[in-house]
């Protein structure tokens, strides 16, 4: 993936919801480069939902309709726990 691309999942990261871009954007910053290409993708795919849907399935309020971004999800918030 080319340094552009990086750098638009990183903007595409910054939501403008504070809870969503405490998760997303040090996800991207810290993590994304090393994912497989397979999962760079499902990302960027997970990101183009709306950010009350992502809000939701982030915090673990509701399951994404979509299994295919459990393992993703699971991911962003085992990067968050181990930050804390």
């Amino acid at each position: 993936m080319t340094e552009l691309n990086k750098q638009k999942i990183f903007w595409h990261s910054r939501r403008g919801m504070l809870e969503l871009d405490l998760l997303l954007v040090p996800f991207a910053t810290e993590v994304f480069a090393t994912l497989p290409t397979q999962e760079q993708m499902l990302y960027k795919e997970l990101l183009a939902n709306e950010d009350q849907d992502l809000f939701s399935w982030l915090l673990e309020r509701v399951e994404p309709p979509d299994a295919k971004f459990k393992p993703i999800i699971s991911k962003i918030l085992a990067h968050k726990a181990g930050r804390n």
